[in-house]
């Protein structure tokens, strides 16, 4: 049995309410029961919080709420992480060792306690560090390096020459190292540029499940410390992308952009080749950078407008259809158009 002082010790929160009650579970507020503890991030979920089935929550240091009992921590969702994992217990003990299946050149060097599974390729002179898991299927090139507590998720693929530094997980199906995506037009053809660089990739990166980063053209493409980057994003030959970026899904960023620090895009935006984005910069969702941004900036739309002109043109886009029939109305009056304009959209007749 776990009670509520257990947890709260746990996650060193204090306890509003009874301390001895006990906890069979953790669930988020829609699906939790009872005997089970919850949390809530933000204070403006109190009405949830009150319809909730949850005996326990997990709220911030200065919520209070009647009928449940309460562990207050400064950070809730990190503290009910750490709870939630702690009552579902470790279910899949990891494996070590190398798998027999696993296909490893004479010349690569391989840290201590790895985990390397079945079909999993390592290349020649390819150096990997301490406490490694690669898993099934994962490809690893030639003149690899790869730092400790490294893991790569089915399918993965390092190019050869790819460097990653400590700690740096890639998930299943992305591809590092491919040739960047460069041609030149020449007697009615495209004619290939020879991508001849690496990638590199600083310590504490995750890499989503399905995105690519392809090699530079004669230098490196290299991922800055900490950076996130989300599922099916890419990331051109020749980039530079800063410490602690996060990029969401489908984010795609041309070749040889550079960004700064702490620069975060939403999903689906798109950066044209040769940009540079400053520190702490916001890209958001669907939105396309044609032109530099400063530190800082905020952009939205597509092409890109800093995030008061977004506004305002998003307001005139709103009130287009008034202003197109007010427009009509004054044509007609002036005796300079008829208004046989309709206002609604035309019908497509079936044929």
């Amino acid at each position: 049995m776990t009670t509520i002082r257990q947890l709260a010790t746990l996650v060193h929160g204090a306890v509003v309410g009874d301390a001895d009650l006990v906890i069979r579970g953790a669930r988020p507020l829609l699906d939790a029961q009872a005997d089970d503890v919850t949390f809530l991030e933000k204070k403006n979920g109190a009405a949830q919080l009150a319809q909730s089935k949850a005996s326990a929550a997990v709220v911030p240091t200065d919520f209070h709420a009647d009928g449940k009992v309460l562990i207050q921590v400064a950070d809730p969702l990190l503290a009910f992480i750490t709870i939630f994992g702690f009552l579902k217990g470790n279910t899949t003990p990891r494996t070590t060792g190398i798998h027999p299946r696993a296909i490893l050149d004479d010349s690569a060097c391989i840290g201590d306690d790895p985990t390397i599974h079945a079909n999993a390729i390592v290349g020649a002179n390819t150096v990997i560090g301490k406490r490694c898991r690669i898993h099934a299927g994962v490809v690893i090139g030639n003149n690899c390096r790869l730092g400790d507590d490294v893991v790569l998720f089915p399918n993965a693929v390092l190019y050869d020459d790819t460097v990653l530094g400590d700690r740096v997980i890639v998930h299943a199906n992305a591809v590092l190292g491919a040739d960047g995506f460069g041609y030149r037009f020449q007697q009615g053809r495209h004619v290939k540029v020879p991508q001849l660089g690496n990638v590199v990739v600083g310590d504490d990166v995750e890499i989503g499940a399905g995105s690519a980063i392809d090699r530079g053209t004669f230098q490196s493409t290299t991922i800055g410390d900490g950076t996130k980057i989300d599922n099916l994003v890419q990331i051109a030959h020749n980039c530079r992308i800063g410490k602690h970026n996060a990029f969401a899904a489908q984010v795609g960023i041309a070749g040889s952009c550079i960004t700064g620090n702490y620069v975060f895009m939403g999903g689906m935006a798109g950066v044209k080749d040769h940009i540079t984005i400053g520190d702490g910069a916001l890209v958001g969702a669907g939105s396309g950078v044609i032109h530099d941004v400063p530190p800082g900036g905020r952009m939205f739309l597509y092409p890109a407008h800093e995030e008061r002109e977004a506004g305002r043109i998003i307001a005139c886009l709103r009130r287009l259809p008034s202003m197109r029939k007010s427009l009509l109305r004054v044509l007609k009056e002036l005796n300079l158009q008829e208004e046989t304009e309709s206002d609604e959209p035309p019908v497509r007749k079936a044929s």
